[in-house]
């Protein structure tokens, strides 16, 4: 008989260590990839409100989180151990969102299983994100923990940790899309600096957090039509009330494009002066 599923999604959140948080979320998706799991419709949890933590880094404001030019090693080091501080809670975020939220009603008959694959795939995904940066980490003289960091994206979490809805609005649709934004940037920056190999890592992760975003959107989309909301208006509603910095630029409007996020779903939410590009 297979094993719990969210059973299982919970054991990464309660993972603290990071090469084992990463491992333990491959694992769970493979075992689910593989008919290991089952979706159990009885399961009472608990889900931990937040996910085990390593002792380090240590969380701190974000203006005090370092930052340094890139023209050097340890400038370096740091835009990637705050690549991989994103890519370690993406982790969790993935298996939060199953663990949570795959008994929503709004996922009743096939959707809950293409949500599970959906977003177990994810995690998987991010896993692997977080061992190619701790690796480069390494091979710049730094480690996973070494810096400080701040805790932004498990408050947004705990946030929207009542609501399917609001949880896919703001965790891939904000939040992710944040990185379609930047990271072109980034990667143009490291390889001004000459660091090819963690712009190279940085593509493979923009390219395939594209589809992460895409699936946000299928999923927030798909919500909204069951309760009978229109996707948009309630994707505003739920920025405005649950993300109250709102939206930045830069804005990547050709790669939100692919990921199904048309300029109208997002562009009421920028500051009326601002275009796109």
């Amino acid at each position: 008989m297979a094993d719990c599923l969210q059973t299982a999604a919970v054991s990464v959140l309660e993972t603290a260590t990071p090469q084992e948080k990463a491992a333990r979320a491959l694992q769970v998706a493979a075992l689910w990839q593989d008919g290991a799991l089952a979706f159990d419709p009885h399961w009472q949890g608990p889900v931990p409100e937040r996910p085990a933590r390593p002792d380090r880094p240590v969380l701190v404001a974000p203006a005090k989180v370092p930052r340094r030019r890139l023209n050097s090693v340890a400038g370096r080091a740091a835009l990637m151990h705050a690549v991989a501080h994103i890519e370690f809670n993406a982790i969790d975020l993935a298996f939060d969102l199953v663990a949570r939220f795959a008994a929503s009603a709004e996922l009743d008959g096939g959707a809950r299983h293409a949500f599970i694959t959906d977003w177990l795939g994810v995690g998987a995904d991010e896993a692997r994100h977080f061992v190619m940066v701790a690796s480069r980490l390494e091979a710049l003289d730094s480690h996973y923990g070494a810096m400080a960091a701040h805790d932004g994206l498990w408050a947004a979490a705990m946030a929207t940790s009542d609501d399917i809805a609001a949880r896919l609005a703001i965790a891939p649709l904000v939040l992710e899309a944040r990185g379609l934004d930047v990271t072109p940037g980034m990667m143009e920056r490291l390889e001004a600096a000459g660091d090819s190999q963690s712009a190279a890592i940085l593509q493979v992760i923009y390219t395939e957090e594209i589809g992460h975003v895409a699936a946000g959107r299928r999923w927030f989309g798909h919500v909204c039509a069951v309760r009978g909301d229109d996707a948009r208006t309630r994707f505003h509603t739920l920025v405005r009330e649950r993300f109250p910095g709102g939206l930045k630029l830069p804005v990547n409007a050709i790669a939100r494009e692919k990921a199904g996020l048309e300029a109208g779903f997002y562009q009421p939410l920028l500051p009326p002066e601002v275009t796109t590009s």
